[in-house]
């Protein structure tokens, strides 16, 4: 019998993805307010892509074989003021601007953005922000009605050897606490406030789903020069432009023309052009489109609608607020939406940015089928202890996307190495794609060690990780020396 063939490593290949891991969080350390806040933030991060399950902080705990206390450490770090939020995701946005600059999707110049929003279970009956919330979903395996957390995210869309990913940028709890009665904002008010606080660098191109097809979401983004791609419902109306009035007339001159109901114009499938689908992953398909620029009254100018017959996904009309965009490629652009829903299953099953158990022990139960919490009923104190727990719920949130993003750039930009280091198996192996977050994951975990016992960039968190790895519990602690780092 022949002596099985042994996979040689090339010395120092397993440590190139997790030197770039180190370089590029270096952007982010003026988010820390001290040097021990950013090494704990590194270490979050790393366990993240390591952990091998989703529960909670104990696999955090697990996943870099650290000791008890370092438990309590993680809880305080989650729930410390020293990581700034809003500061954190800011240099995030333009961390990932950078990192992908060359894999980001733009059309007409404008890179592509995604929005959509998430309903997460929790059954904690001491979490702030939970409330009865509805799913609507044609899958029999969701409830109707579930107790969990409402959230928003935002994600850009990148690209590589034809495999489209999207990028998770933020995402925030925005519903479940009434703070003040006074306070009218709607889920669209606090989701636009979210994308224009992001620091692009440029305008983008907004894809949402019919929720978003409002006309004061679509206004405040282009008042700040972006543009939205929606579909709209099919009870949607429209005008057709003001004819030019015969003479004078007496009175306001007239706005808007004739009153359209949009789903009207699919009895005139005979003008509709015929052409190949531009939806990405869809070859031999072919579905028929009709576009017209109509007034949207409510955001007082003209956009432009395309209606779409498919001949599997049925008839929709999509919205456009930039003129100069082609039928198709409103169609390829809506098409990409769908990516947001991707990422938010790597997000859940991979990453766990969403499997946070912090309770609040002074919080008085919630009930199933409770709605909103009203905190601005309660005491100074007890206000101030909900925003702490929302505001570590969140950075439990924004780590996780950024955990997310970092796999991504790895598995873009690093895929030979990453395909290198996967010492497993997998039937769906494609080494000439991008792998999937879940392959990053597993490729990462073989080269820690690796990366700690011989990177330069590894010194410095090596001495950091010192006092705080359980010998008994890291099973490569004895050949790294880890308690002779320090």
């Amino acid at each position: 019998m022949s002596n099985p063939i042994v996979r040689l490593s090339r010395p120092g290949r397993g440590r190139v993805p997790w030197t770039a891991f180190w370089r590029a969080l270096q952007p982010l350390r003026p988010a820390c307010s001290r040097t021990t806040t950013f090494l704990w933030l590194v270490v979050v991060l790393a366990a993240l892509c390591l952990r091998p399950d989703l529960a909670g902080v104990t696999s955090l705990v697990r996943g870099l074989g650290l000791s008890e206390a370092s438990y309590y450490c993680l809880l305080h770090f989650f729930h410390s003021p020293a990581l700034d939020l809003e500061r954190l995701t800011r240099l995030w946005q333009q961390t990932l601007q950078r990192l992908f600059r060359r894999r980001l999707v733009r059309v007409n110049g404008r890179a592509v953005v995604l929005v959509d929003g998430l309903k997460r279970p929790k059954e904690g009956k001491k979490m702030p922000g939970v409330k009865s919330l509805h799913q609507e979903s044609r899958c029999n395996a969701k409830a109707s009605f579930i107790m969990g957390h409402s959230l928003q995210a935002v994600a850009v869309l990148a690209q590589a050897a034809g495999v489209y990913l999207a990028v998770p940028v933020a995402a925030r709890i925005h519903e479940g606490v009434v703070w003040s009665n006074r306070d009218r904002r709607t889920l669209l008010d606090k989701l636009g406030a979210l994308l224009v606080g992001l620091p692009w660098n440029q305008p983008v191109t907004v894809v949402a789903d019919a929720y978003y097809a409002a006309a004061k979401f679509a206004a405040g983004l282009l008042a700040q020069g972006h543009h939205l791609v929606t579909r709209v419902r099919c009870n949607a109306v429209a005008y057709f432009p003001v004819s030019p009035p015969k003479g004078k007339r007496r009175g306001r001159p007239a706005r808007y023309g004739h009153k359209s109901k949009l789903h009207l114009w699919f009895t005139y499938e005979k003008q509709f052009t015929k052409a190949s689908s531009p939806v990405y992953g869809e070859a031999g398909v072919t579905l028929h489109y009709y576009t017209f620029d109509l007034f949207w009254r409510k955001l007082g100018r003209l956009v432009r609608f395309v209606w779409v017959i498919h001949p599997t996904r049925g008839r929709l009309v999509l919205l456009c607020t930039d003129l100069t965009l082609q039928p198709l490629q409103i169609i390829r652009l809506y098409g990409w939406r769908f990516k947001i829903e991707v990422s938010f299953k790597q997000a859940i099953h991979t990453v766990g940015a969403y499997a946070y158990h912090f309770w609040m022990q002074d919080m008085k139960p919630i009930r199933r089928g409770d709605g909103s919490q009203h905190p601005h009923r309660q005491s100074e104190s007890y206000r101030q202890a909900v925003r702490r727990k929302l505001a570590a719920y969140e950075r439990h949130i924004q780590l996780g996307l950024i955990a997310q993003g970092l796999l991504q750039y790895m598995a873009l930009h690093f895929r030979r190495v990453v395909w290198f280091n996967f010492h497993t198996y997998i039937r769906t192996a494609a080494p000439q794609k991008p792998p999937s977050e879940w392959v990053v994951s597993h490729a990462l975990r073989h080269t820690w060690p690796e990366f700690l016992a011989g990177s330069p960039e590894s010194v410095t968190l090596k001495k950091f990780l010192a006092s705080k790895i359980s010998l008994a519990r890291c099973g490569y602690a004895d050949s790294l020396e880890l308690e002779n780092a320090a």
